[in-house]
């Protein structure tokens, strides 16, 4: 394993916190890996890891040096990618997390476009509603909807999409069809929760210039996107959520639109990314494609409301 190679896998163990998982992520055996960093440990005359059975950690030698390493790819990169061959042709392992009714909705289906532009980059792409922590579980890039709340990563903006409040006629039926936002007292709604966030019982519409928050009871709770609009398909409850995940429902009365005279706020969605992989060509490309992609979806990037 040449030296290049050596550093990268150490970086990738430093922020994995394991020999074995770097060594999948690099496509390589346990073993050649552990042979690596003895080799670069011995040439530099210095312990880098602290190695237990259950954890990997690097020392305060190794904690200094993975920095300047992370730094000295990261420049390496940047280098590369002035090369005009380079810049058009990136190529290695893009690891994205997404949700996934955008992954099935949006980005998925027109993946084979972004594969034949960028032939030489292979995708990994994993879907959740839980907000992944990038650099340890080794993610280039996440896509995600709401205001980012980590400081740490890169933000940029996709696209802002339009919101609706739902139900189902059935659950109209059932609590009457509010026709005017005093009216949600009288309702319900699904609530949704994460992880990463408390659970959210709120509808939000925008009155008179600024955003108003609803805080309505609901006996259904979920933490995935899918089965939120399932628990509204079967009566559970209003929903709020953006347009284009419930554009079929709404079309064939599945759901019904409520309150329209009221504006939702526009929902956010970002492209987010560790700081030390900003000059990645691989990233820069796949989010200039994305971009391009949700643009078409939602129309260019305005000021949000």
């Amino acid at each position: 394993m040449d030296r290049f190679d050596a550093l990268q896998l150490f970086i990738r163990i430093v922020e994995l916190g394991s020999f074995s998982r770097a060594a999948a992520a690099q496509a390589i055996p346990r073993a050649t890996a552990s042979l690596a960093i003895k080799a670069l440990e011995a040439r530099l005359g210095t312990r880098l890891l602290d190695r237990t059975t259950r954890h990997v950690r690097p020392t305060l030698d190794g904690q200094a040096f993975y920095t300047r390493c992370v730094q000295v790819l990261s420049e390496l990169e940047s280098a590369e990618s002035s090369l005009r061959h380079v810049a058009a042709n990136p190529r290695g392992t893009l690891r994205v997390d997404m949700h996934g009714t955008h992954a099935t909705r949006i980005v998925l289906p027109r993946i084979d476009d972004f594969r034949a532009r960028y032939p030489h980059i292979d995708l990994v792409v994993s879907s959740g509603d839980r907000l992944v922590d990038l650099v340890p579980e080794g993610i280039d890039c996440a896509i995600r909807a709401g205001n980012p709340r980590d400081s740490t990563l890169v933000a940029r903006r996709l696209a802002v999409m339009p919101q609706v409040i739902c139900a189902s006629p059935e659950y109209l039926a059932r609590f009457g069809t509010p026709r005017h936002p005093d009216d949600l007292p009288a309702h319900q709604v699904v609530k949704f929760f994460s992880r990463s966030s408390a659970m959210d019982d709120t509808l939000e519409l925008i009155i008179e210039g600024r955003v108003v928050e609803f805080a309505l009871p609901g006996w259904m709770a979920v933490n995935d996107a899918e089965n939120y609009v399932v628990s509204a398909l079967r009566g559970c409850g209003l929903i709020q959520l953006p347009r284009f995940h419930v554009e079929e429902a709404l079309r064939s009365g599945q759901l019904v639109a409520v309150l329209s005279e009221w504006p939702c706020p526009m929902f956010p969605l970002s492209a987010l990314y560790p700081f030390h992989r900003q000059l990645s060509p691989r990233v820069r490309v796949f989010i200039d494609w994305l971009s391009v992609l949700y643009e078409e979806k939602f129309g260019p990037l305005t000021a949000m409301p």
